[in-house]
């Protein structure tokens, strides 16, 4: 009896004296893509609006047709919103649309005298790109289980317009005539981004908040006009082209 009393105890000061090993920490949870997700965005926009004049009662007096190479480029900002979906794999395909203003301006002046030697001809042909927006389809490949590569494509348009003032100082006063239009026009978009979870210990256990990095290319097509100019008695039509370079980054929620 004072043998069993005696391991009794021996054990129990054993165990007392055995240090408690720290339980291992519990893994943090992997990021779940799949849902739907808000988010805002800001960036910078580089683009191009090429305005082509033609007037052939111009000739023999000044050139039938004119190109003003405008370059379009502004601060632009705004939402997004989309759908995820996480296969079982390391695929995520999903879609997007996004709404942004963009202001972008482009004008170029010119003086061209005229070939009889007697007056000029005084330009400015100026386009734009007020704002625009994206439907797009995304396609995503998991580099980590919180890192998605993705490319995007799908439908554009936005807010375009199209303007010039000719001027001819051959008239006195000079002759002026103008044009101006602008339109919401359709197009085609295609790019490529990278999107990540925010650390843990700013995102917290509900996994909700991620980062974004993305470029675009957009094509919102051509505008296109014509008129009567009343000094030289002849008919004038116009075209102008937009395309632009979007980049730009953002922020997501993911709706719980």
């Amino acid at each position: 009896m004072k043998k069993h009393l005696l391991l009794t105890a021996s054990f129990s000061v054993l165990v007392a004296a055995t240090p408690v090993m720290a339980q291992p920490p519990m893994p943090p949870a992997i990021f779940n893509w799949t849902g739907f997700y808000v988010g805002g965005n800001m960036g910078y926009s580089w683009g191009n609006g090429p305005v082509t004049y033609n007037e052939p009662a111009f000739s023999p007096f000044a050139p039938p047709s004119m190109t003003a190479l405008n370059h379009l480029d502004n601060v632009i900002g705004g939402v997004q919103a989309g759908y995820n979906w996480q296969m079982n794999s390391p695929w995520v395909v999903g879609v997007e649309t996004d709404l942004q203003g963009s202001f972008e301006k482009g004008r170029k002046y010119s003086t061209l005298p005229f070939s009889s030697g007697e007056g000029a001809l005084s330009t400015m042909f100026a386009s734009k790109i007020d704002w625009f927006g994206t439907v797009r389809g995304r396609v995503g490949w998991l580099f980590t289980p919180t890192t998605l590569v993705y490319a995007t494509g799908g439908l554009a348009y936005g807010g375009v317009g199209a303007s010039g003032t000719l001027s001819d100082s051959s008239c006195f006063p000079a002759c002026k005539w103008q044009f101006s239009k602008s339109a919401t026009n359709v197009g085609w978009t295609v790019g490529a981004g990278v999107e990540g979870a925010f650390p843990a210990w700013m995102n917290g256990s509900a996994q909700h908040w991620t980062w974004k990095v993305e470029y675009l290319y957009l094509d919102l097509g051509s505008l296109s006009g014509s008129g009567f100019d009343t000094d030289f008695g002849g008919a004038y039509n116009y075209n102008a082209k937009f395309t632009d370079n979007i980049l730009r980054v953002g922020v997501n929620y993911k709706l719980p």
